[in-house]
């Protein structure tokens, strides 16, 4: 179920949690004070919903300069120090190049080609899987 996090309203751009997960979704330009304030509420949301990871979706941003791509990683780094792991999904391929062009290496942060492959590598690992048959001993 999809619920907003308390205190990510109003002008700030929205924080959802889905499960153990938070997700926030950017479009457009992200302005350094956006950028800024989505660190901070990222943080908090954390802090305050106990969640295991964040997946920041990007698919719709067109232009990640030098101080947005050290916002991902900040926020990767913060959500690490509060036992979280941030995956970054949907990355233009202009972004990738951009990004490595700018000699950003974003230490820390994982990503994805998109948010259901993001949710499937923050999916905790004792999920039991479907399909799987038990193994039987025989009795000697």
């Amino acid at each position: 179920m999809n619920t907003p996090v308390p205190g990510a309203c109003g002008p700030r751009l929205p924080v959802l949690r889905i499960g153990d997960i938070l997700l926030v979704t950017l479009h457009g330009d992200l302005h350094d004070e956006a950028a800024g304030r989505l660190q901070q509420d990222i943080g908090e949301a954390i802090a305050a919903s106990s969640v295991g990871g964040v997946v920041i979706d990007i698919s719709g941003v067109e232009i990640v300069d030098s101080f947005l791509g050290r916002v991902f990683s900040e926020v990767a780094a913060h959500a690490k120090l509060l036992a979280a792991q941030t995956v970054v999904a949907g990355m233009r391929p202009a972004v990738a190049i951009t990004l490595v062009e700018l000699g950003l290496t974003l230490p820390g942060l994982r990503t994805a080609l998109d948010t259901d492959e993001a949710l499937r590598l923050l999916a905790p690992a004792s999920t039991p899987r479907l399909h799987q048959n038990p193994v039987r001993q025989e009795s000697p």
